[in-house]
């Protein structure tokens, strides 16, 4: 498989400013702190991690939605981080994005038939009003859509329906990747799997590449082949989804697969990895590994010698200098979702 997205040392502070008349930076929020990784053609990748562990802003900065602080995003083989105009334009036709929010991502203002129909107008596509309005229905019919529609508004579709029409709105182009950031987390949970199941059929389809973020684990394990696993704006584990949730080798991963819900608990133990204290601040995280003031097995290293990826015989590469063994992965009741 060739690469379609490599991402090196990715960076993004966002400054933190006092004055009113003159501002001046006190400090900066990390809230992505040297990101790499790369995501094969076809392949979907899930970016895992607590709320404020900087996903959704990776997700931003690889459709330069932002723009980075420091470090690269190459797209197709293409340097794409300091892109403008025209030619980052040119760029967007092939990469698209389905928002968290279907009620806030659409324009209440626009009839559905407008807004699935505005890509084609942003690049010239379609440029007949009847040749468009096929196109669209068409889309609509493809993520079970009624093509009726055509002319309704945001407010007329429930919550999934809404999501729908996202959907159907990134796949206008024919895009090469597709971002997902959080793209179920916002519907009732009896929604949630037929949105699932419609983006992995479109995905089989449409031949694309998917970047899809998300927080519930079980969800993650359903629609991706490799994951990442984020922690205060780096990736401490990355691997191939079923070496990382059958043995997790960092503490966090494992505290985060151990806080999964199950069926069964007894099948698997019932003694649970729960973590202590709260989540640092992104503007004033821990020194060295950013994991070690919550870590069960944090020793004085920890907080002096910050951990770089390293590949483990179970497959993933993880940031730790000390990784969870064999042993200790029953012991903090690492469950298995579904």
């Amino acid at each position: 498989m060739s690469t379609l997205v490599r991402v090196r040392d990715l960076v993004k502070h966002f400054p933190i400013t006092r004055g009113i008349v003159i501002q001046r930076k006190v400090g900066a929020v990390q809230a992505v702190d040297g990101v790499s990784f790369d995501v094969e053609q076809g392949e979907t990748l899930g970016i895992v991690g607590e709320t404020g562990c900087g996903k959704s802003t990776t997700a931003r900065l690889i459709m330069r939605l932002l723009e980075a602080s420091s470090g690269s995003i190459e797209f197709d083989g293409r340097d794409i981080t300091h892109l403008k105009g025209n030619e980052l334009k040119a760029v967007r036709r092939d990469m698209q994005m389905i928002f968290q929010d279907p009620y806030s991502s659409l324009n209440p203002r626009k009839t559905i038939g407008s807004i699935i129909g505005d890509p084609f107008a942003i690049h010239n596509l379609q440029t007949g009003k009847g040749e468009r309005k096929r196109a669209v229905q068409e889309l609509m019919e493809t993520v079970g859509l009624n093509p009726e529609h055509y002319n309704r508004y945001p407010h007329e579709f429930s919550g999934g329906q809404r999501q729908r029409i996202g959907v159907a709105r990134a796949l206008a182009l024919k895009p090469k990747l597709l971002i997902a950031d959080e793209p179920v987390s916002a519907l009732d949970v009896s929604i949630q799997a037929q949105v699932l199941n419609l983006l992995r059929d479109l995905q089989r389809e449409f031949g694309l590449t998917v970047v899809f973020i998300a927080h519930d684990l079980s969800v993650v394990r359903h629609m991706c082949d490799r994951v990442a696993v984020m922690y205060l704006g780096k990736i401490v584990e990355i691997g191939p989804g079923d070496a990382l949730y059958d043995f997790p080798r960092h503490p966090y991963t494992g505290a985060l697969l151990s806080a999964v819900p199950v069926a069964d608990p007894g099948r698997h133990g019932s003694e649970r990895h729960v973590l202590t204290g709260d989540v640092p601040s992104p503007a004033n995280p821990p020194s060295a590994c950013r994991f070690h003031t919550r870590c069960p097995k944090a020793q004085e290293r920890c907080s002096i010698e910050e951990p770089m990826l390293a590949e483990m015989d179970s497959g993933t590469r993880v940031a730790c200098h000390f990784p969870l063994t064999r042993e200790e992965v029953p012991a903090i009741g690492v469950r298995s979702p579904g």
